[in-house]
């Protein structure tokens, strides 16, 4: 994938558009994970992100996935609002693999900055899907994962 990152932005487009036609055939976590960032994330980086939020809407599960997974490579380059606003997004799906997807997204986001993530927190931790937040907190020291699980953060 390095490859693809490396190269001019007019070299990504044939190949994220050849993901795009063949998104269907990405049918479980893995091929989610270990595309999504680097296709559809770095081909991004630099344009219009609007597709990432109707993809959060989809009905299709592994679209949705793509949607979030694809921000770490927004992250990686210190950029949250699209992964904060996409996991606000996703916040009340109903799916479990949507929940540890955004919770790994926020956990990175920790990783990067942890006022951020503790500002994201706050206000939505008692909201949150008991997934989400366990792999959002999941490197906090014990005292401060124990407020946030207990809900006295």
């Amino acid at each position: 994938m390095a490859l693809f990152q490396a190269k001019d932005l007019d070299y990504q487009t044939p190949i994220y558009n050849f993901y795009l036609r063949h998104i269907h055939q990405i049918n479980n976590w893995d091929l989610v994970d270990s595309s999504a960032s680097y296709i559809i994330g770095s081909y991004l980086l630099q344009r219009n992100r609007s597709i990432l939020y109707e993809w959060a809407t989809s009905s299709h599960l592994w679209i949705r996935r793509i949607a979030i997974i694809s921000t770490f490579a927004f992250i990686k380059v210190g950029d949250f609002e699209d992964s904060l606003a996409l996991s606000d997004q996703l916040l009340h799906d109903s799916h479990d693999l949507i929940h540890k997807a955004v919770g790994w997204v926020l956990r990175t986001i920790g990783d990067h900055d942890i006022n951020r993530l503790i500002a994201y927190l706050n206000p939505r931790y008692k909201q949150m899907p008991r997934t989400m937040l366990r792999y959002a907190i999941e490197k906090f020291d014990e005292p401060l994962r124990q407020s946030y699980l207990k809900g006295l953060a």
